[in-house]
């Protein structure tokens, strides 16, 4: 079993409050914490999804953004977002900083998220070599397509994921 990880507590203003066991901050209604999803697009600008792994305890099998997590304790955000793009996806790139936001989102009875995202996205051109540990299936999609897809079939996505895209739309509009 995995070694317990420390996420950064956060207040509505994004200051950090503390830090608790990942568990416990998923654990009820969740506790307010840190956290980043990061949005890929290759250069004919479809953007890359990814199927949650069967493994993961929130979510899995579900088909979010190219990759989200966690800023440990003292890391940058931004920094955090390119590390973990890293180590899931195989690939370096620059996170660039889109907008903030906080959500929360029950999965079960005993289980939520409740997180201040931030939303960062990346252009890459090359090959990925994902973690199966962390992704089952990987795709790229036309921009359309996706909304599309989300529209017919919002059961299939991560609640992050709907909401970030239906924002991210109104930017590019």
């Amino acid at each position: 079993m995995n070694a317990p990880v420390n996420l950064v507590l956060v207040d509505a203003e994004d200051r950090e409050i503390g830090v608790a066991e990942k568990f416990q901050c998923h654990e009820g209604d969740g506790l307010l914490h840190r956290a980043f999803s990061v949005f890929v697009y290759g250069p004919d600008g479809r953007v890359l999804l990814q199927q949650r792994s069967a493994a993961k305890p929130l979510w899995p099998m579900y088909w979010s953004n190219a990759c989200c997590g966690h800023p440990l304790p003292g890391e940058d955000v931004p920094a955090a977002a390119e590390r973990r793009t890293h180590e899931e996806l195989g690939i370096s790139c620059k996170a660039r900083f889109l907008y903030k936001f906080i959500y929360q989102a029950r999965y079960s009875a005993g289980y939520s998220e409740h997180e201040l995202c931030h939303v960062f996205q990346s252009d890459y051109d090359g090959e990925l070599a994902p973690d199966p540990a962390e992704i089952a299936a990987w795709r790229w999609i036309a921009p359309d397509e996706l909304t599309q897809e989300i529209e017919r079939h919002p059961e299939r996505f991560t609640p992050w994921m709907k909401l970030e895209w239906a924002e991210i739309l109104r930017y590019s509009e």
